[in-house]
């Protein structure tokens, strides 16, 4: 943006135009991808939301047992949080660093805006090779790989956040926050690694609780650190550090009774995938055969368990296993 709205004031606008000219770029580009999922993209994997509907494939579901089956499920909300020092942190780091470097370093404008652009550049390796990262840790290790993966990547980023505020070298500084941005990156890619396991019904809200997280922590992160004069930048963007850490450690609550968790196995109750996700309808709505997509999907879910699936229980109800 800083190199836009230069090469739109060395064209002979004022510093209050060629500013908001430039703006005219990003908002381009927003229009475009707008346009661009309205007209290309499909409301669902399977296909378009009404016509599943219309031809039955789909059941209408009750919007307030989606809803309270989201809110209850406190796996959602720990997601929330960790997502909001996670992609919240990307976010904050966004808002500041080009003037970071720019006040510190006393590089120029253009440079400022370089730098601070190569931040968010890694995304196009980073936040998908989180993802990648996640389901590798699942093929071996089931879902323990994948939430042992994401503490790993997010406390990494933590560590580099502290020492992005602490080094006063121009260059190190630079190498600090890109190793920083491919890190915390690919934390936002491992942690809807594993929302989709969840909860299957309310996948939707969890989904947007978890993405909401991360705005809300960019939002509480600039409030409580980079508002006023109470501390200095660099002081600031280590203290993210710390808190990212901090917030980190949570995902260690995260246990799945059919899966485990980072320090425990599967519930010695013997929950199976169907225990998990069926325990979302209620034997009403199974008699509707509403809950088929929930079965489908615990079939599905059946690889979390990670090499080890010889060893883990078999469906409840009599379900034929087809995980090979």
């Amino acid at each position: 943006m800083p190199l836009v709205f230069s090469l739109i004031q060395n064209i002979g606008a004022t510093k209050f135009t060629a500013w908001r000219i430039a703006f005219l770029i990003p908002a381009l580009f927003q229009t475009l991808s707008a346009y661009a999922i309205f007209f290309l993209g499909q409301d669902l994997p399977d296909g378009n939301y009404s016509q599943l509907h219309k031809s039955g494939d789909k059941h209408k579901d009750s919007f307030s047992q989606i809803f309270y089956h989201a809110i209850t499920n406190y796996r959602g909300w720990i997601l929330a949080l960790t997502y909001g020092y996670c992609f919240g942190v990307e976010l904050t780091i966004d808002n500041i660093i080009a003037q970071y470097f720019y006040d510190r370093f006393n590089v120029n404008l253009h440079t400022a805006g370089i730098i601070a652009a190569s931040f968010g550049l890694a995304n196009l390796f980073s936040r998908p090779g989180g993802g990648i990262l996640s389901d590798i840790m699942a093929k071996r290790f089931g879902m323990r790989g994948r939430l042992w993966a994401l503490w790993i990547m997010q406390t990494l980023g933590g560590i580099f956040c502290i020492l992005l505020g602490k080094v006063g070298s121009l260059g190190v500084s630079v190498a600090v926050m890109i190793i920083f941005s491919i890190f915390v990156q690919a934390a936002c890619g491992l942690t809807f690694g594993i929302v989709p396991f969840v909860s299957r019904r309310s996948l939707g809200i969890i989904s947007g609780m978890t993405g909401g997280g991360g705005n809300v922590g960019a939002v509480l992160t600039q409030v409580i650190f980079f508002r006023g004069s109470r501390y200095s930048t660099e002081t600031s963007i280590t203290l993210m550090g710390v808190m990212i850490i901090c917030c980190t450690f949570l995902i260690m609550l995260i246990y799945f009774p059919q899966w485990g968790g980072m320090f425990f196995g599967p519930s010695s109750e013997g929950t199976t995938e169907e225990d998990y996700y069926m325990s979302e309808w209620n034997s009403a709505e199974k008699e509707k055969g509403i809950h088929m997509a929930s079965m489908k999907f615990s079939e599905n879910s059946r690889s979390e368990r990670g090499k080890r699936v010889g060893s883990a229980p078999s469906p409840t109800d009599g379900t034929p296993s087809t995980y090979v």
